[in-house]
């Protein structure tokens, strides 16, 4: 008996990224197999070429673009339990769908499972700075098994900056329900899940590995986001959630500082 594949990566391609060989390259040199796609809203001859040159299918979105549009199409194309949802500038360690697979099998009330990264950050890979100690420090809860299921648990993470790193983690979509991703924000969509998601039943799960590398780099979203001022709005709104006004600013104002390490 052939036993399918229970993970996809869906890898999000937009415009030209000269960045997405190396994003596809890394989802096809993984020990375990896994199921992969090219999603986009921006079709074109490049991510089409990229395609054909790694046997790979394209779905194309027949929406405007937009990240909570985006994602919440490449969740609905897979055919898996298990999905990940890959940002074009990333790469991913060859184990990566073996831990994470591993990890929600060990657990089948999990909704997600997240792991650990390092920078990219002009070709070179940084695995400490402030930014990625806050994320690892609002993680720790999660590295507790008497804690990742509970309500505390889960919003420990989150309710002080977003711990979870988005292209990190893969959704187990047995117990997530479309769509996850609400549109309205630009840079904390994934966020706001999180906190959606800290209010169904089921565990959160962290691997303390660095499987996957998020790059920074001038045209990246996050980048962009922060020099439009508009970050620190929405990471308000987000606080907000969790904490009454006044604190939520002070807690802003900290949380800010840790991330102008996204500045490029």
């Amino acid at each position: 008996m052939i036993e399918m594949n229970r993970h996809t990566f869906v890898i999000c391609a937009y415009r030209e990224s000269r960045y997405l060989e190396e994003c596809i390259r890394s989802v096809m040199d993984q020990t375990v197999e896994s199921d992969r796609i090219i999603v986009t809203s921006t079709p074109n001859e490049y991510i089409a070429a990229m395609a054909r040159k790694y046997g790979l299918e394209v779905r194309a979105a027949h929406h405007i673009s937009d990240i909570a549009r985006d994602w919440n199409y490449a969740l609905s194309v897979a055919d898996t339990p298990y999905v990940t949802i890959a940002h074009q500038d990333d790469i991913y360690d060859r184990h990566y769908v073996a831990n994470v697979i591993r990890a929600l099998d060990s657990d089948r009330e999990a909704l997600i499972c997240a792991t650990d990264y390092y920078e990219i950050r002009d070709g070179e890979r940084v695995s400490r700075n402030v930014n990625l100690y806050v994320k690892r420090m609002l993680s720790l809860p999660l590295m507790v098994r008497a804690l990742r299921r509970t309500w505390i648990g889960k919003r420990m993470p989150i309710a002080l900056g977003n711990g979870i790193c988005c292209p990190s983690v893969t959704y187990n979509m047995t117990h997530i329900s479309l769509p996850l991703f609400e549109e309205g924000m630009k840079s904390n969509i994934d966020w706001l899940a999180w906190e959606r998601l800290s209010r169904e039943t089921g565990s959160f799960l962290y691997i303390h590995k660095l499987l996957m590398g998020h790059r920074i780099h001038e045209e990246s979203t996050t980048t962009e986001i922060i020099e439009d001022h508009s970050r620190g709005q929405e990471d308000y709104e987000m606080l907000r959630r969790f904490w009454p006004p006044g604190l939520a600013r002070m807690i802003c104002k900290l949380y800010s500082s840790s991330e102008k390490s996204n500045e490029v």
